[in-house]
This record gives structure tokens, C-alpha cells and sequence, in this order.
């Protein structure tokens, strides 16, 4: 990690293992930065990208548009805001889909994932930043941490996402304060160590869960999520409460077959072997 954190001569790039890029000044707190990669899917967003591009900080190395075959000018619109964007269409249906998608397309050591209703702010983008260049592998938005909060959830949601909360930091040793939310970053290599094999709003779930599991360094950052500005949300929260339910009891039910495996004594495989 040093050796991202070592400033470059006046004039000079520093160049990263994965990405050749222009490390630049980010502000007071935060010098220097690698390739940050911003990933957002979008399907008929159009009237809402222009609030989500105001506050994506110019140092960003890309944007990832991934569109879901919208009928609206989305693509369009993203051009126009951002002359170097980078659109991908997506192959399959869902956000887990759309955002598997854009991390294949990322060539930033960091990627950032940012939803398109204008929910999110792109200045927070800094404090995710700071974490990951501080020591940090995953840098996990939470609306409940403190300074952290949101304007866009029902009571219902609320219970729903505590109650998953308390249940995901009880049987996979977290300390969560927020599970269901899609304001996320982390170091491109951590893709290797949390293989993502959903499709539909449960990925962040999945993708908690999984960094865990890896033994990655975590860190909660307070996010503040705001109303969608336009259009209506494709989020059921009974729907896929119960789809991130799944996910969990699944991830848990291997977790126990992968120590059973582990503690399984090799005398006895040896005994097994002769026996056959």
C-alpha cells in the first residue's frame, strides 16, 4: 500500500501494477489518488443523470454507464454530461447483472459503484477514496453509521434491513451497521476473492457477506442517501427482502459445509481410499 501513497515528482505520473494513470491532488485531506473507476447502472434514467453527474468529482479516471436497454435518451444524456464516458450494454436483467457487467469494463484500481436516481452523492466519493488508500480493501456506504442517514426508506425497509443486518453480523462475524445499500468501493482485486454470481438487487448483500468470508479489511463510511428525484424505484421490499434472506441462508449453509470440509480428518480419507 506504501507505494501508492508515495508522491510524484512535479510533472511525473506514477504508475500503479494493474493501471498507467495521473495520480492527482484530491484535497486537504486526501493527496494523491489511483484510477478511480465509477460504475453506474442505469436503465431509463435520463431525467435524473444530470443530478448524479453534477456531483461526480472531475478526478475520476472513468465512468461506466451500464445500460439496460433503455428506451429513453439515458445514453444519450450520459454522453453529453460526460464526453469520455464509457457506455456498456447490459446482457442480462437485474442490478447485480448491470454491476457485474461494469466491473468488467473498469480498468481503475478502485471501483466505485453509484446508483443513478440521484440518491447518492458523488462528493462522498472522496471519503471512500480516503479509506481505501488508508489501509482499507472495502469501503462500505452506510446510512446508519454515524453522520451517515437517509430520506428514502419506509419503516418497513428499515425493520427489514436492521433485522438482515443483525443477522448477517451474527452469523458471519460482521459489525454492520447497514446492509441493503448500493453505495459501495473497493480495490479492483478484491473481485478475485468475491466471485459475484447474482442478478438482482441482493448483490450488495452478497457482496458484504463475501468480503467478510475473504478476510477483507472493511471499513463503514456515513453516506447520506436522498430521495429519487424522478421515476419510480424497481425495489420491492418484500420481494427482495426475501431474495437477500436466501442469499444469506445460502452463504451460511456453505460456510458450515467448507468447515466440515476443513476439520474432516485426512486419516479418514486415507481409510477411504483403501476401502475402495
Amino acid at each position: 500500500m506504501s507505494s501508492v501513497l508515495q508522491p510524484a515528482a512535479s510533472g511525473q505520473d506514477l504508475e500503479s501494477p494493474s493501471t498507467v494513470g495521473t495520480y492527482r491532488p484530491i484535497s486537504s485531506h486526501l493527496a494523491i489518488t489511483p484510477p478511480v473507476s465509477v460504475v453506474i447502472p442505469a436503465m431509463n434514467e435520463a431525467e435524473n443523470l444530470p443530478y448524479v453527474f453534477r456531483t461526480l468529482p472531475d478526478w475520476i479516471h472513468e465512468v461506466v454507464l451500464v445500460d439496460g436497454n433503455s428506451t429513453d435518451d439515458t445514453v444519450r444524456v450520459a454522453r453529453e454530461l460526460w464526453p469520455g464516458v464509457k457506455v456498456v450494454g447490459q446482457r442480462g436483467r437485474g442490478k447485480g447483472d448491470a454491476l457485474i457487467t461494469g466491473f468488467e469494463a473498469c480498468s481503475g484500481d478502485i471501483i466505485v459503484m453509484v446508483d443513478a436516481d440521484g440518491s447518492a452523492d458523488g462528493n462522498e466519493i472522496v471519503s471512500y477514496v480516503s479509506a481505501l488508500v488508508s489501509g482499507a480493501d472495502f469501503a462500505k456506504g452506510s446510512r446508519f453509521a454515524n453522520g451517515g442517514g437517509t430520506d428514502d426508506m419506509t419503516f418497513v425497509r428499515k425493520l427489514g434491513n436492521r433485522v438482515l443486518c443483525a443477522l448477517v453480523n451474527g452469523k458471519f462475524g460482521a459489525r454492520y451497521t447497514d446492509l441493503c445499500y448500493g453505495y459501495n468501493a473497493f480495490w479492483r482485486h478484491c473481485l478475485d476473492k468475491i466471485e459475484l454470481d447474482c442478478t438482482g438487487f441482493e448483490v450488495e448483500t452478497l457482496m458484504n457477506i463475501r468480503v467478510v468470508k475473504a478476510g477483507l479489511r472493511v471499513q463503514e463510511i456515513p453516506s447520506h442517501e436522498y430521495l429519487r428525484i424522478h421515476g419510480v424505484s424497481n425495489l420491492r421490499a418484500v420481494r427482495d427482502g426475501l431474495r437477500v434472506l436466501r442469499v444469506i441462508l445460502r452463504e451460511r449453509s456453505d460456510r458450515r459445509a467448507r468447515h466440515r470440509a476443513e476439520r474432516r480428518s485426512p486419516m479418514l480419507d486415507s481409510v477411504r481410499g483403501e476401502a475402495s
